[in-house]
């Protein structure tokens, strides 16, 4: 009895051992690269994504879906122009896999972010690709070039959705590098949504169809709509702030000139952003008898607004934009 006792216990001891090498083994062995580790660790398995703008955002949504964790550093109704981070942005951007970007110098910000927040993000500009319209020095708008090294690009390039298009592949093969289990699904989505993004395209030149040729020109609070006007046939005659973002002062000179344009051009409405100051834009439609109509420039609504995505916020654009021309 004694001797089968002894036994039991060396059996036990054993087994112990066995259990605790095993298992020392198996947590020192070599994950299959840093990335994959990453997305092993993290709650459901998802890409922690960062999107700078909430057009941009939409867009990686439409193409991640569920299989991401998706975080948008700019809320509903801010300007991407004069974004200030938030302390909830750096720990976003400091602890995602990858940032998606328009890029072409709207977010300003974006580089003090980094800095500032470290981690080791791949970071997509989602525009890579897109034939940059550009401006001289005096933010006129010259010829579109595939250069992205640019003094003054010009970087509304979501108003024309082919563009868009061109973001949508760019945001697939990035997840798809960082996450290749799902980038079948990746390419589901984009196909689905690209399709989608073209009866957009073909719905809006139905809709411009609409406005007498002699209509289509277009005076804007800031030069925003060099891609929509040359992808629709509109002539952009001018903006009450003649640069790529409000932050600009235009001078009195500059104003006395654009409203002789638009009594020359016998201009029917000036656009102005919903996420911008009117008080200049209005001035001038006050001192031209012109009206002032509302457009979404940089940004979406909140989910229980009129434009919640990209795809309702160019449909609402252009119901304005034809309504107020036509």
């Amino acid at each position: 009895m004694v001797f089968q006792r002894k036994v039991h216990i060396s059996v036990y001891w054993l087994l112990l051992f066995t259990g605790f090498f095993v298992f020392s083994v198996i947590g020192c062995a070599p994950r299959t690269g840093a990335v994959q580790k990453d997305v092993e660790d993290k709650e459901g398995g998802r890409l922690r994504v960062v999107a700078t703008t909430n057009i941009v955002g939409d867009v990686v949504g439409e193409v991640g879906g569920a299989w991401i964790d998706l975080t948008v550093l700019l809320p509903p109704g801010s300007n991407p122009h004069a974004y200030q981070p938030a302390p909830r942005d750096m720990s976003a951007v400091s602890e995602a896999d990858v940032i998606f970007a328009n890029g072409l110098k709207l977010e300003t910000f974006l580089e003090d972010i980094l800095a500032s927040a470290g981690g080791e993000a791949k970071v997509v500009i989602v525009s890579e690709g897109v034939e940059v319209r550009v401006f001289n020095e005096k933010h006129e708008e010259g010829e579109g070039t595939a250069d992205h090294d640019l003094k003054n690009p010009d970087p509304h390039v979501w108003f024309d959705p082919r563009n868009v298009i061109i973001w949508t592949e760019n945001i697939e093969s990035a997840l798809a590098a960082l996450d290749p289990a799902h980038s079948g699904t990746y390419r589901r989505r984009s196909d689905a949504y690209r399709e989608q993004l073209r009866e957009l395209d073909e719905w809006i030149a139905d809709q411009v169809a609409k406005i007498p040729e002699e209509n289509r020109e277009l005076v804007t609070d800031h030069t925003a709509f060099g891609y929509f006007a040359n992808r629709y046939g509109f002539e952009q005659v001018g903006a009450v702030v003649p640069a790529p973002t409000t932050e600009a002062q235009p001078s009195g000179k500059q104003l006395a000139q654009l409203e002789e344009k638009i009594q020359a051009y016998d201009v029917q409405a000036i656009f102005v952003g919903r996420d911008f100051d009117p008080a200049l834009s209005a001035r001038v439609a006050e001192d031209t008898g012109v009206q002032l109509v509302p457009l979404h420039f940089g940004s979406l609504t909140p989910p229980d607004g009129e434009a919640p995505t990209y795809l309702t916020y160019m449909r609402e654009n252009v119901r304005a934009i034809v309504k107020a021309l036509r």
